[in-house]
């Protein structure tokens, strides 16, 4: 077997440890190119996937907390994935959002009040087609983890 079908390998702790540090502070300086620009610039990722900013309110401190995620527009709603890169934990959004599901968005210059919930299984399995095909490395990111990834869904308040 290549390498490149060999099954993803879960992270092991320290991996995660040195990983988090470095995704909050890329996830910083993507959103503030993002704002400074009015999303020309930071709105897509690899393969061309969009970007969006989420503000959630922090589930512990009550603060804003913005993150900058690919999305899928489906009509009104929209659809994000808390992979965070198939750790083994799910990014602190998805908990702010269940603390709280009153949420914003920015696509590119626009904001909109979304309301978020935890998308069901029959939802998953309805978008993942889209979701992968928009970005194929959530594929390895469920491979790499034990938990079911949850999908977001977001609709207009």
């Amino acid at each position: 077997m290549s390498d490149s079908t060999k099954k993803p390998q879960p992270y092991t702790a320290t991996q995660e440890r040195i990983a988090k540090p470095l995704m909050v502070a890329m996830s910083r300086v993507n959103t503030w190119i993002y704002r400074l620009s009015g999303g020309r610039f930071g709105a897509r990722w690899m393969y061309g996937a969009p970007v969006l900013l989420l503000t959630t309110m922090g589930k512990k401190s009550g603060e804003p907390r913005t993150a900058p995620l690919l999305y899928l527009e489906d009509g009104q709603r929209v659809v994000l994935v808390g992979s965070q890169g198939g750790m083994s934990k799910n990014p602190l959004w998805v908990g702010n959002i269940d603390a709280n599901p009153d949420v914003e968005i920015e696509i590119g210059a626009k904001k909109r009040k979304m309301r978020g919930r935890r998308g069901s299984d029959q939802e998953k399995t309805r978008y993942w087609p889209a979701l992968t095909k928009m970005y194929p490395d959530f594929i390895d990111y469920q491979a790499r983890t034990t938990r079911n990834i949850p999908i977001i869904v977001l609709e207009p308040r």
